[in-house]
């Protein structure tokens, strides 16, 4: 049986001491629960324990969470999969803040959406393939200041900052360089000041690096397995 509350307790911890090393709050540093295949009732206790925001990968399950949950208005729904153009508007429906924007396209059928829906203005980051595996979706590096240029016709999009996914390695220390990148490459990006463009999230480490992604400056770390367990 897994402790998941005992779970989330570790996490805090570890993640406390990892700001401690780097200078940093640990207040200023949110997890997102990836809840993906797990059940409403089986998040239902993390709620009032400090969780924030939950993270799905799929908009079905994101949609049938958030219908089934009468805790949903307590927090935020990001969405952090890859997102298809022709599920949009449903995940506009649930979606607080989407992590994983990878293409000037779904930047435009975002806004496009937005506004047939009246909403105002929707958060989003820009996800960045920083490793360049061709196995991960995202922007390389270089083309950021393009899509920047081009997302200034996006009125009803604000990108919020940066998510990328380091690779797999079994010495989390070896993802550094890639967590550093994304935040020098953040840093980089607010200086030209873009419209519709400012660097409050870098979204990086995962249940496997999140403490080296403290260490580099992430504030939004996605985090299932050390908190669910294995599944």
């Amino acid at each position: 049986m897994v402790d998941v509350m005992a779970n989330w307790q570790a996490v805090q911890d570890r993640i406390a001491q990892a700001a401690q090393r780097s200078g940093r709050s640990p207040e200023s540093i949110q997890v997102v629960a990836v809840t993906k295949g797990i059940p409403v009732e089986g998040i239902a206790p993390l709620i009032d324990s400090g969780i924030a925001a939950i993270g799905e990968n799929r908009v079905q399950e994101a949609l049938a969470k958030h219908a089934a949950a009468e805790w949903r208005e307590k927090i935020e729904w990001h969405f952090i999969g890859h997102l298809q153009t022709n599920k949009v508007k449903q995940c506009l429906q649930v979606a607080d803040l989407i992590h994983s924007v990878d293409s000037v396209r779904l930047l435009q059928e975002i806004n496009r959406r937005a506004e047939a829906m009246g909403l105002e203005q929707v958060r989003v980051l820009l996800q960045v393939n920083v490793s360049g595996e061709s196995t991960k979706f995202g922007f390389a590096p270089g083309e950021l200041p393009k899509v920047l240029e081009e997302a200034v016709s996006c009125q009803r999009v604000a990108i919020q900052g940066l998510m990328t996914m380091a690779p797999y390695e079994e010495d989390p220390e070896r993802t550094r360089p890639v967590f550093r990148e994304l935040r020098l490459l953040g840093e980089k990006l607010e200086q030209k000041g873009f419209p519709h463009f400012e660097m409050k999230y870098l979204s990086m480490g995962m249940t496997n690096d999140f403490e080296i992604a403290v260490e580099e400056g992430a504030n939004l770390l996605r985090i299932g397995s050390a908190i669910f367990g294995h599944r």
